[in-house]
């Protein structure tokens, strides 16, 4: 089975929020392939179906984002073989919107909700996907955590809705067992994917 755990914080005032485009991808994906994501176990809402020929649990953990990790574990414990079969899915003020990064493996920076996982699994060794949410009216001098816990203003809107159907494509092909060509499709620009191949859904 292929764990995947998108990463936000529960209640409807952070539901639309920056910090959420990890939930907002895995309900994409979720109801893409009809999988129900409302079975409430180990402190996450988690549902499984087949993808791509395989077995998928797709996951939210319901405790705040700076304590994912514990439930992370849990469920990667219960579920999957090894972490490799597991692939985070986060935003990242760091990256700027639209922009999708997957690696192999790699440090959590400064994403908590990242941090968190990487404690509580005792590894760096887990695939990741990190969605840009960083946008045009991000100011440096800002506060960090007052930006990502606000909405995506109605006009980036469209490039979020982009990203997270270019996300969805990626997480076929890890389903697949197929990361390095979600890294090798998806590390790029939005505008050079036209030419990328849509994975197969079958």
């Amino acid at each position: 089975m292929k764990l995947i755990a998108g990463l936000g914080n529960p209640g409807a005032e952070y539901a639309r929020s920056r910090h959420n485009a990890g939930w907002m991808i895995a309900d994409a994906f979720a109801e893409k392939f009809r999988i129900d994501i409302r079975r409430h176990e180990k402190d996450a809402l988690t549902g499984t179906g087949r993808v791509a020929g395989g077995s998928v649990m797709v996951a939210k953990p319901q405790t705040y984002m700076n304590n994912s990790g514990d439930v992370v574990k849990l469920l990667t414990d219960a579920y999957v073989e090894s972490v490799q079969d597991l692939i985070i899915v986060t935003d990242d003020v760091d990256l700027p919107l639209g922009k999708l990064r997957i690696r192999e493996r790699g440090s959590a920076g400064t994403h908590n909700g990242m941090r968190s996982v990487v404690a509580s699994l005792a590894s760096e060794s887990f695939p990741r996907l990190r969605c840009g949410v960083r946008g045009a009216n991000y100011a440096e001098v800002g506060r960090l955590r007052d930006y990502v816990l606000d909405d995506f203003e109605d006009s980036e809107l469209p490039i979020v809705s982009g990203s997270i159907e270019r996300a969805v494509d990626a997480l076929v092909l890890f389903a697949r067992g197929d990361l390095k060509r979600a890294m090798n499709a998806f590390n790029r620009d939005p505008d050079s994917d036209s030419d990328s191949e849509t994975p197969e859904t079958s």
